[in-house]
């Protein structure tokens, strides 16, 4: 039986936030209109979005590299490699951003170092750092994670704020290496979680930007008392694993002072036999007061999860014009694949949700949900489901591919899939038997870029990936916490590699980029996004494997990096036309920015991989 709607709801956020509809006054960058890019997403709303509009679809083909800087220490004993995410910011005139082992303050006109902090302790997150402008007489200050630590640098000399926490460094308890949200004088942390650690690490938690000191922290597991604890059976909530705000940012709405928290699936999550229940608030995006952590209300995007599908990125927040009627929003998306569109008022669904029966497993003490959350609009923004048919074929891609995926299905057997939601088959004893094959599958669909909105048009963008994964549930070795373990054929992914690229084995598109009209739910334009080079010329735009999101700029144009052929495009925003790409060294696995420097010019910024990338008109 699934509880009430108060406890339970199936979500994915979506907020549209005119430019320049939010204001915390002219000295906060977290809303300001100045062409400046002061939060990892561009703004508290995470809409992706910036006003400047410089470069157009009638001069964005003359766009040239303005500078790069390398996030790589070559002369260090042993040279690590970024493989770096970040988004950097630019606040009054500076960027700033970390790199492989720094955190470091660069002019964003010339790319030339402005100061550098070294981080001698683990390392600084490869996604981003946040700023805040002071209060009281405290300086601005510039705040990155390190593994467990929260760390203040004056923003002005890169030294550490050591009249922050403990000379500048605050243990947050449990590891979180994303991008700290600054809003107000207080920043929220979310957890990552290894395996092995102590119950209670996916909690979300806040601290003074003014003295690093502690002001709330939300139970991701409901508390014996709190609403939603008694959708976990007996004692299965004691000490739960997962459930964690690992998201790379996070969002507000500020008129009503109102955070919304991403939570991932339960540890572990390919067995929930020990977890009846729908399992608050594991795959739920939980909204709470941002000043002391009170919750408001939730919505659930899969009861009792057993995929690992939880929502990677916090909602984007907008406003739905729908029926005639303005309704506050937001949106986001699950790495099952859908987009669920919510007022955030509420957290009722704007276009509808069914829960929709879904395959059940036949693994002994699971006790899978009987039905799941299915938006009514939009459609998926990824591949949910797999039937023989739609396997690869020579006229598809080429022989050599086709082959190879045959050989691929003829080692895994016989194929089960029941459509969304698919659960894991199970093998007894070791024995052979189906495999079920996953759709999305462990990756997702969409990922950790998040949503863009574009406030001009109404449409809010989505790019998602489209790779499988096989697997099936065995019997536990003797003495394991568990009866059952998740298992799978090595590699699990639904793909096989020629000439060093994956090539993923079931029709075209493999990623597609697709942009939904928010006043009705549906579809406006959706495109494979990406090339396969190797394949004839006909058949190269398959669209390719990402994570990222998309920037949209006041021209009308979006930006995008994502996808694993190393190309950054620029589409027309309405259309989905492809007016730009220039081909990079290494992939743009990072949300791309921009920002119009104080000499007038608008740049556009992406990092790949190890090198920061600066384009602007000539």
């Amino acid at each position: 039986m699934i509880p009430s709607n108060s406890f339970i709801r199936s979500t994915t956020l979506i907020l549209i936030l005119v430019s320049g509809a939010c204001s915390q006054g002219a000295d906060n960058p977290a809303t300001s209109n100045s062409g400046e890019w002061p939060l990892y997403r561009g703004n508290i709303a995470g809409t992706g979005y910036s006003s400047v509009d410089q470069i157009t679809a009638d001069n964005v083909n003359d766009l040239e590299i303005a500078w790069t800087y390398s996030l790589r220490n070559d002369a260090a004993e042993t040279p690590r490699d970024p493989n770096s995410q970040v988004t950097p910011i630019v606040v009054d005139g500076v960027m700033y951003l970390p790199t492989v082992d720094r955190v470091v303050a660069i002019d964003p006109l010339s790319g030339e170092e402005l100061w550098s902090h070294s981080v001698p302790l683990n390392a600084p997150s490869r996604r981003g750092v946040s700023y805040w402008p002071g209060q009281g007489g405290i300086s601005p200050r510039i705040f990155y994670t390190a593994f467990d630590r929260l760390v203040a640098l004056d923003a002005d000399t890169g030294e550490l704020d050591r009249e922050f926490g403990e000379s500048g460094m605050v243990n947050m308890g449990i590891p979180y290496i994303s991008v700290p949200f600054v809003y107000e004088g207080v920043i929220v942390v979310g957890a990552n979680t290894p395996r092995g650690a102590i119950g209670g690490i996916g909690n979300a938690r806040a601290f003074s930007a003014l003295n690093g000191s502690k002001l709330w922290e939300f139970s991701s597991v409901p508390q014996p008392g709190e609403p939603g604890h008694e959708t976990w059976e007996g004692d299965s909530w004691v000490g739960r694993l997962g459930a964690n705000a690992w998201p790379f940012y996070f969002t507000v709405d500020e008129e009503r002072d109102e955070l919304y928290i991403p939570l991932a699936s339960p540890i572990p999550f390919g067995y929930g036999g020990d977890r009846a229940g729908a399992n608050l608030y594991a795959n739920s995006i939980v909204a709470v007061n941002i000043h002391n952590g009170e919750y408001n209300w939730h919505f659930q995007t899969i009861h009792h999860d057993l995929w690992d599908h939880d929502p990677p990125a916090p909602p984007t927040l907008f406003d739905v014009n729908y029926n005639n009627e303005i309704i506050p929003a937001l949106g986001v998306t699950t790495k099952s694949g859908y987009l669920f569109v919510l007022n955030r008022e509420t957290g009722e669904p704007v276009y509808g949700v069914t829960e929709t029966p879904v395959a059940q497993s036949e693994v002994p003490g699971e006790e899978t949900f009987a039905t799941q959350p299915i938006p009514n609009n939009p459609p998926p923004m990824a591949r949910v489901s797999f039937d023989p048919v739609d396997l690869i074929t020579a006229e598809d891609t080429s022989s050599e591919h086709a082959a190879a995926c045959n050989e691929l299905i003829q080692s895994v057997g016989a194929i089960y899939n029941e459509g969304p939601y698919s659960p894991w088959t199970y093998r007894p004893d070791g024995s052979g038997g189906q495999t079920t094959l996953l759709f999305p599958g462990l990756a997702g669909g969409p990922n950790w870029g998040g949503i863009a909105n574009n406030p001009q048009n109404g449409y809010v963008y989505v790019f998602a990936a489209d790779i499988g994964t096989f697997g099936w549930m065995q019997d536990a070795e003797p003495g394991s916490e568990l009866p059952y373990i998740r298992s799978g054929p090595r590699p699990a992914g639904f793909d096989v590699r020629l000439n060093g690229r994956s090539m993923p084995c079931q029709k075209p598109p493999w990623g597609r980029l697709t942009a939904v009209d928010t006043s009705t739910g549906d579809i406006a334009w959706q495109i494979p996004l990406g090339i396969t080079e190797g394949l004839t010329a006909d058949k190269q735009r398959t669209g390719r494997p990402g994570r990222a999101g998309a920037l949209i700029t006041g021209s009308n144009l979006l930006f995008i990096a994502a996808t694993d052929d190393n190309r950054f495009r620029a589409l027309d925003a309405s259309s989905g036309d492809i007016i730009w790409e220039d081909v990079m060294d290494r992939r743009g696995n990072a949300n791309p920015m921009t920002y119009l420097g104080s000499n007038g010019k608008q740049y556009v910024v992406v990092t790949a991989t190890d090198i920061v990338r600066s384009y602007a008109l000539p």
